[in-house]
């Protein structure tokens, strides 16, 4: 597939290029050469990349977190243009399978928070991440951000009973976590709904 891979010289994209390449894909250069888009960009600019991708009636998968207020407008453009656009907050199967199975543990100790720990340099805090896994809560969780150099992505979840504690954790130790995820969605990108779809639940 030819791919116009957006923030290819940033800190996912530089890890991101030359797998998706190992993968098959072709990276151009420009959106009217491209099949699909892969945004890891920020939140400054994910929007208005999404937004071209679809006004040209390219299909997206998106990996930059923070644009959460911008997502029904993104929406209702993707679908009145008939472009299926993919979002999800962490392209790491394990991080999805911390969030499931966090939902899955508060049915029976509701009483959570979350700690949320990445690099120094990430822009958004909470983290698309933990907002997710909050949502899939129920919502009303504490969520307690850390940014440190040292760290790259990492997440617990404490779940606290009358004299137990469950931790629930998802370490990304290196950006090549996000490799597996990014490839599964582009894989289904162009067979999804018009509209946004979140999550790689919808996709496993």
């Amino acid at each position: 597939m030819k791919v116009l891979l957006n923030g290819r010289g940033g800190k996912v994209g530089s890890v991101l290029a030359p797998q998706l390449e190992r993968a098959g894909h072709e990276l151009v250069a420009a959106l009217d050469a491209a099949e699909a888009v892969v945004d890891f960009t920020a939140p400054t600019a994910v929007v208005a990349n999404v937004e071209a991708a679809i006004a040209a009636r390219v299909p997206v998968v998106v990996g930059t977190s923070g644009w959460d207020t911008d997502r029904d407008r993104v929406d209702a453009g993707a679908r009145e243009a008939g472009v299926p656009v993919f979002y999800a907050p962490n392209f790491a199967l394990g991080a999805v399978l911390m969030m499931r199975f966090a939902a899955e543990a508060a049915r029976v100790l509701p009483r959570a928070e979350i700690v949320e720990l990445h690099h120094e340099t990430k822009l958004d805090a909470p983290s698309g991440t933990a907002r997710a896994t909050a949502a899939a809560l129920g919502g009303d969780v504490p969520i307690h951000s850390v940014r440190l150099p040292g760290l790259n992505a990492h997440q617990e979840v404490l779940l606290g009973g009358v004299g137990e504690l469950l931790t629930i954790r998802h370490d990304a130790l290196t950006r090549e976590a996000y490799v597996g995820g990014v490839l599964l969605a582009l894989e289904r990108v162009r067979g999804l709904p018009p509209g946004l779809t979140v999550g790689l639940d919808a996709l496993l």
